[in-house]
């Protein structure tokens, strides 16, 4: 997608620059955009980020363990079946979101309803010190419970008018944004969140000089505005936030501020796990 100088139109706005932009990799019906090993270390709290198309491909979710950061599902289309050990189930539809605070540990699974496919992010965010291992615990948004300001739907935290339900101690924006061709839009990010990125479910944005499509696009710290053009109806995720001030301390699931909360973490999700084995549940 790339395009000459001349062939960009204007943005308002100040340009933040790029830092780093990747196309991930692909496994089945899941593209890994985002790992702590890598660009989560640039853009932490947020750690880790998959675009995902279940059903058709058989790639769904098996029950799994989480610790020490909270997982936050954007469904953009079709039907999501979810199961986990805070005992909440149930079905995702088009357009709903999952919040899960894994907390101290947790197992969860899920996959598109049966004759549907499921369609959309996830992402991890660290969780600070005082919740990694706390109890974990859920919350779950109809789509009518998102509030909208303009071409975006407020998932966590707060702009314009707009404010989410969801409300982590961490001060935190993450938007779902759509925007018809051609169509401006500029997001200034609130008092230091000093960390910003987007990535692109369908469509290509035009910002800071470039074209991104499908990918995900980390923007260099501070605190500037940023604008974007949309190439054809395009639609997005957006995170912006002050960046998390721990080293990132990872284990297969879990991601901790401190080899020691990691470990009582691993604890936790072990005992959980020998609990569902004896019921036959894993």
């Amino acid at each position: 997608m790339d395009m000459n100088q001349s062939q960009l139109k204007p943005i308002a706005a100040a340009q933040r620059q790029l830092a780093v932009r990747s196309a991930g990799h692909s496994h089945g019906g899941i593209t890994r955009l985002v790992s702590p090993g890598d660009i989560g270390q640039l853009i932490k709290p947020f750690v880790f980020l998959d675009l995902f198309k279940l059903g058709a491909s058989g790639s769904n979710m098996g029950m799994h363990p989480h610790s020490g950061i909270a997982t936050v599902t954007v469904l953009l289309d079709g039907a999501l079946e979810y199961k986990e050990t805070t005992g909440n189930q149930g079905i995702l539809p088009t357009g709903g979101v999952e919040w899960m605070s894994a907390g101290g540990g947790v197992w969860h699974g899920g996959g598109a309803v049966p004759g549907q496919r499921a369609e959309g992010f996830q992402l991890w965010l660290a969780l600070p010190e005082e919740d990694e291992n706390g109890p974990a615990q859920s919350q779950y948004l109809a789509p009518q419970q998102v509030q909208r300001h303009g071409p975006a739907r407020v998932i966590i935290g707060k702009y314009g008018e707009a404010s989410s339900l969801i409300r982590p101690r961490a001060p935190i924006n993450y938007l779902h944004v759509s925007l018809a061709d051609g169509e401006h839009w500029t997001y200034t990010p609130p008092a230091g969140h000093d960390v910003a990125w987007v990535s692109v479910a369908s469509g290509a944005l035009q910002t800071a000089r470039t074209v991104i499509g499908r990918e995900v696009a980390v923007f260099d710290e501070g605190e500037g505005a940023i604008g974007f053009v949309a190439q054809g109806a395009t639609e997005f995720v957006l995170g912006s936030a002050p960046k998390h001030p721990h080293d990132l301390v990872t284990g297969d699931y879990s991601v901790h501020t401190s080899a020691a909360a990691l470990v009582k973490g691993e604890k936790e999700i072990d005992r959980i796990g020998k609990q569902l084995r004896a019921a036959n549940l894993l």
